[in-house]
């Protein structure tokens, strides 16, 4: 008698039912085979296997599509609503991966974001989760999370790093490779507790591609740092479903000259701006200002799926390649942007200027507004002088010559002002088609990017007094003053470039102007830029007004790019509230999670800037790895025990130059002056000097430059004298000891 085998979906049905008994035995068991037709079985669960409609797991087998009833999962961050999910490790479906609510019990241990937790799982229908979760035990925190590139070995492989300055090797066992292929780019996690002896041990969780593709450098980075690049489909849902907002009870402002100017290849515009003189009789000379900001908020709700990705991202990250956007690309390139000849809703301030450009009065607005025209920073620039384009020419009188006669107005203002007055110029890594460097140059600045800027700062200040006014909760953009140990730090580097910076003073901008202004036209112009900006603390958002020291403000707040940033929404929301605008205003749980956003957006922007600063060199190392050997002009920007680091005039790019690159003598490192002497020669190497370096090595991977000093300000290398190595070190420490309690004595005897 022959035995009938079951069906393939007779198969897959039990097994979905049978999670916890998934044995080939069990399934014999189950549909009565015996003898020989277990041979059959087994085939058949072997095809199934390898058509990925089953996962062998050792002696079992399981459905790709559905996660075993006790998973190990990771706990998620708590949503808006002070839910908590999570995210199956072990998930191969070729569905999306399924969302998992994660439900404590009043008797359960507290569980944070990071932890790996065994829970079992019941599926759930109708809800926007499909599993829900009950903690069965605490496992550990999330891994280490590895971004390098994957070297096969007979048995597994080995991942190198891509961090700048990280040596640590990790081994990946055979089972753990996820059939990554030898130099392509790979994501992995730390398995296992850290060993003293030995590589640590590391699993492959996603292969990343080719490093050396073009378009891998700023994949790098968004892996690296966390960053999310992929919208939920729930988020993509909701925003595929958005209509064009309508007209309502909004203000018609589609009458005013209004203008969007930005980079030209710009594809989001969230901001534009109109001026005229005033008509009012009691401010002669006086100007009306206009900037008008896209009304995100009355696409993006609180608490819904977009309100919550968009506070999880922060922010909009860029790359020279590529935009990682807050929103979705319907919205920050279509329904929210300010394009040429559309109706577009917005939240718009109307602000009054005196003849000195003082503000003397503002309104805020929620409108619908039609852009004249979408203008680039160079069309603006110059039909201000004088050379107008075909479609700049006829917005000359109405458009072009009151924007730029408002300008003058705040920047006379802001002469008064005193903000800090750096100018660092902006680099500019332009690609070619295919994502290769092209060229690396420097941004043209223009008075049309200081009318922008200045405009939004006004905006700024206007949202701020308004909220304060109102005595609404809103987000402050906050900028404390440098510390004192970084004003000693700069008054260094400014006394070792023959410049002064007054000390005992109430610090004011007004004084690190003078000292801009001292270096301005020099050698050192762009080292005392660059030192004054790192004396500066990091700017931060915070539910409290401490202050704008940078811009000399007292009430500032970001107002002016709610498509790009988070807290800019959570700005329009206060004023959409304050104003009685409508129900999309600031929330409850806004305003009671309102300290941990400022916290959180912070973070994104650091995190955002620290990956744009990696893939620049990512790219400038990649543009300079062609000229290896060759010699390049540049300056000394810092110096530490272990070398000093190089600035390169022609790309801006920072190359360290270690010790043993300097020269054949052992360097003494003098902290307090920031400098490396020859114990031999006497050399001195510090801040700011001119130096001619050769470059030694590009490494693309990691944006490492390593460079050979050939001159220190047009002299070659003296060559060394006298005893080398350790002999050298004893006696020029001896004479520097000797010098030093000679010093010490002058200095008691003055006192004396």
């Amino acid at each position: 008698m022959v035995q009938m085998l079951p069906s393939r979906q007779q198969i897959l049905d039990w097994i979905a039912d049978n999670p916890d008994a998934t044995a080939k035995r069990d399934i014999a068991k189950a549909f009565n085979i015996k003898g020989s037709a277990r041979i059959e079985l087994k085939r058949l669960l072997r095809e199934l296997e390898a058509e990925g409609l089953l996962e062998r797991r050792r002696r079992s087998y399981r459905d790709y599509e559905r996660l075993p009833p006790v998973s190990v999962v990771e706990i998620l961050p708590p949503d808006d609503s002070g839910d908590l999910f999570a995210r199956p490790l072990e998930w191969q479906g070729a569905a999306p991966m399924p969302r998992i609510l994660f439900l404590p019990r009043r008797t359960d241990p507290a569980v944070g974001a990071g932890e790996r937790v065994l829970v079992r799982l019941a599926e759930t229908e109708g809800e926007d989760h499909q599993y829900e979760a009950r903690l069965m035990r605490r496992i550990g925190t999330a891994p280490h999370r590895i971004v390098g590139i994957f070297r096969k070995e007979t048995e597994g492989g080995r991942i190198l790093p891509i961090d700048k300055g990280a040596d640590k090797t990790w081994r990946v066992r055979g089972d753990a490779t996820l059939d990554a292929q030898d130099g392509e780019l790979v994501e992995a996690e730390q398995i296992g507790t850290r060993i003293r002896l030995g590589l640590p041990q590391a699993r492959i969780i996603e292969r990343l591609g080719d490093p050396s593709a073009p378009r891998a450098v700023s994949l790098i980075a968004i892996h690296q740092h966390g960053i999310p690049d992929d919208f939920p489909d729930a988020v993509m849902a909701e925003a595929d479903a958005q209509k064009p907002a309508p007209m309502g009870e909004r203000e018609d402002l589609r009458d005013l000259p209004l203008v969007t100017i930005d980079p030209e290849d710009a594809r989001d515009h969230d901001d534009a701006v109109a001026a005229m003189l005033d008509d009012d009789p009691g401010n002669p000379g006086g100007v009306v200002l206009w900037v008008a900001i896209a009304d995100v908020a009355h696409y993006v709700r609180p608490q819904s799926a977009l309100d919550r990705e968009a506070r999880n991202r922060g922010n909009s990250t860029y790359f020279p390649d590529r935009v990682v956007p807050m929103l979705p690309d319907i919205l920050s390139g279509d329904l929210c942007s300010l394009h040429q000849g559309v109706d577009r809703p917005v939240i718009a301030v109307r602000m009054r200027l005196d003849a000195q450009g003082n503000k003397i009065g503002h309104r805020f607005c929620r409108g619908m507004m039609r852009s004249l025209a979408s203008l680039s920073y160079e069309q603006a620039q110059a039909a201000a002088d004088g050379q107008p384009d075909e479609q700049t020419a006829a917005l000359m009188d109405e458009v072009i010559g009151p924007l730029f006669a408002g300008y003058e107005l705040l920047k006379a203002a802001r002469a008064r002002r005193q903000p800090l007055d750096l100018e660092l110029p902006e680099r500019k890594i332009e690609l070619t088609p295919d994502g290769r460097v092209k060229s690396v140059a420097f941004r043209e600045r223009y008075d049309a990017h200081r009318l922008i800027e200045e405009f939004m700062v006004l905006a700024n200040v206007a949202a701020a007094e308004e909220l304060t006014r109102l005595r609404r909760p809103l987000l402050f953009r906050v900028h404390e003053e440098p510390s004192p140990e970084k004003l000693d730090a700069l008054r260094e580097v400014a006394q070792a470039s023959g410049f002064s910076l007054a000390k005992g003073q109430v610090l004011q901008t007004s004084q690190l102007n003078r000292l801009l202004a001292q270096a301005q036209g020099t050698d050192f112009d762009e080292l005392i830029n660059i030192s004054t900006l790192r004396s500066m603390t990091q700017a931060y958002y915070n539910a409290e007004n401490l202050g704008h020291f940078g811009l000399a403000l007292k009430n500032y707040a970001h107002f002016t790019s709610p498509i790009r940033r988070y807290s800019d929404l959570i700005v329009h929301r206060a004023l959409i509230s304050a104003h009685g605008w409508g129900k999309d205003g600031l929330s409850a749980q806004d305003i009671e999670t309102l300290e941990q956003t400022a916290q959180h957006i912070s973070d994104t922007e650091r995190r955002s800037m620290a990956a744009e600063r990696d893939t620049n060199d990512r790219y400038l190392a990649a543009y300079l790895s062609e000229r290896v050997g060759t010699e390049f002009s540049g300056r000394i920007n810092g110096v530490q025990r272990f070398g000093a680091f190089v600035r390169l005039d022609e790309t801006g790019a920072d190359g360290l130059l270690p010790i043993r690159e300097i020269g054949r003598e052992y360097f003494h490192y003098d902290p307090d002056n920031q400098t490396l002497i020859g114990a031999d020669s006497g050399l001195r190497i510090g801040i700011g000097q001119r130096v001619t370096v050769r470059l030694a090595e590009a490494v693309p991977t990691t944006g490492g430059l390593t460079l050979e000093l050939v001159e220190v300000e047009g002299a070659p290398l003296p060559a060394p004298r006298g005893p080398r190595g350790k002999a050298a070190r004893r006696g020029f420490i001896r004479g520097k000891l000797r010098a030093d309690a000679a010093e010490r004595k002058r200095s008691r005897l003055r006192r004396k």
